[in-house]
Order: C-alpha cells, then structure tokens, then sequence
C-alpha cells in the first residue's frame, strides 16, 4: 500500500503543474461473479457504485489514470438454482485506488463520439459479512468458516487484494474540455474469498472446537430450509477454488478539464508552400 501511495503522490504533483489534465466522476452499478452468483451481470443483485478520478492526458488519444471506486456486492444461494439447498448468502462493500492506461479510438478534438478502452492495475478493500434483521453485521473472516488458519494449512485470507481493471465504452465530447461517457469495467482478482466461499466444508466437530458454534452456524445454514438437510461430511464441496472471484462496474462518467489550454495542439500534418519564386526565364 505505500508503494501504491507513493505513485499516487507522485502522479498528483505531475499533474499539479499541467494544463492537460481532467478531472472526473462516475456513478453507476456493481456486480459480483463468484461462488455464490455464477452470472457475469444480474439486475437483482446490482448495487450502488460512486467513483472519482484524474486523467493526465499524454496525447489527443492516450491518456494515464488515477482513479478510486467505492461499490457494494453482494450474492445469495436463493437466487441459484444449482446452490439453492447451500443457503449462504453475503455483503460486502468494495474500495478500490487504481492506476493506468486509456486509449481514444477516435481523436475527440476532431470527432464527437469514440469508443474507448482501459487497463489498470489496483489495490481494492473488501470485508464480507451478513446483516442481521437489526442492522448489525457479521463480518464472516472473523469466524474462518472453511477452517482458515487452522485445518490443512488454509491461511487466512487477506482483506486488501491486487486486482487488473479493465474494459471500455463510449465517450462525447460536449466541448473540448468536457466529456461524457458510458462505460463497463471488469476486475479480474486473484482471491476467492470476496464470498467467504472457496473450498470444502470442516468437519463440524473441529470448527466447533477451533471456533465456536456461531462459526458452524455460519458455514452452513441448508438445515435453516424445510426439508433442509444436515450439516454435510468433512471434505464436501462447498465452492470452486479453481475459480476466483470477480465484480463489475458499469455506469456514466463526467469528465472535464481542470485548467483550460491556452491553445490545442492537433497532431496533424501540414504541407507548407514554399514563399519563394525561381527567377523568370529570361526570353
């Protein structure tokens, strides 16, 4: 993190001292894809999703960014037809400060609208947990429901991940120093945990002893159902570790330029006639 910080400072007094930088905000949507929703984007699970960032522009079409998100997730076995008898479900609101790259397709001081693309590479924040019917919350790491830090060399999960934003949409130029856009970004992450769910079940017994009843509780809840089943074997499925987690960002940005040019500078080509005239013949 205070690498991340670092740059962070470093980019903000670059930028301090340039005429070609934007300022921008975002307001949109969230989605999560993990072991508790296998669906890349639904409507019923969306969530709020604010951001903010500055953009230092290289050139007419490159562009280098700073930007921060903060979004809420979510997922719950009673929309999965496959997981439904599972019964867990989770929360969890996302910070995220990452760095990186954004192409123009089209020159937006020549055109109106273009298609853009974007790659960074961020640090983001998670903490899943339930909320109970009086508006408390259970934070689900506190309790290692898969037996992280005791069974099997499981480690406990870390809360702060690396993650790889990526994606792209639209822009209009309104003017030359202000533009909107619609957008979608992915986050590929490199944790599995963002749902609390990876691996395989605990044998009851041992949770109980490592981490009290609140814990077994937490690991699985099918028996809360009718006709629910028992607490499953020491071993059972109960996520996909091969897959990690992702989520999403969709929604419209503002962007506008903080300290208006005294000029633009087009990249363009020009042919300059020569002023001077060869001598007449004589006749």
């Amino acid at each position: 993190m205070r690498i991340l910080y670092t740059i962070i400072l470093l980019f903000s007094f670059t930028i301090a001292y340039s005429q070609n930088y934007f300022a921008s905000v975002f307001v949109g949507a969230s989605n999560y894809q993990g072991d508790l929703q296998d669906k890349i984007f639904t409507l019923v699970r969306s969530k709020p999703a604010l951001g903010m960032g500055f953009n230092y522009e290289l050139n007419d079409r490159m562009l280098l960014s700073l930007e921060f998100a903060n979004a809420n997730i979510s997922g719950d076995d009673k929309f999965s037809v496959k997981n439904r008898s599972r019964n867990l479900s989770f929360n969890s609101n996302i910070t995220e400060f990452s760095l990186g790259f954004e192409y123009v397709l089209f020159n937006l001081y020549d055109y109106k609208v273009s298609p853009y693309f974007f790659t960074n590479i961020g640090v983001f924040k998670f903490n899943p947990y339930l909320k109970l019917d009086n508006g408390a919350k259970i934070f689900l790491s506190e309790y290692d429901t898969e037996g992280q830090g005791f069974y099997e060399g499981r480690k406990k999960y870390k809360l702060r991940q690396l993650s790889i934003p990526f994606g792209g949409g639209l822009q209009w130029a309104l003017t030359n120093n202000t533009r909107v856009g619609v957008l979608i970004g992915m986050r590929k992450t490199f944790t599995d945990y963002i749902d609390d769910v990876s691996s395989t079940y605990v044998d009851k017994n041992i949770l109980l002893q490592n981490r009290g009843q609140k814990a077994v509780d937490l690991a699985y809840k099918g028996n809360l159902l009718p006709n629910g089943s028992p607490y499953p074997a020491d071993g059972a499925k109960r996520g996909n570790p091969n897959n990690k987690d992702w989520y999403y960002l969709a929604g419209v940005s503002l962007r506008f330029r903080l300290t208006t040019p005294s000029r633009h500078q087009s990249y363009t080509f020009k042919i300059h006639k020569s002023k001077t005239t060869c001598p007449s013949s004589p006749l």
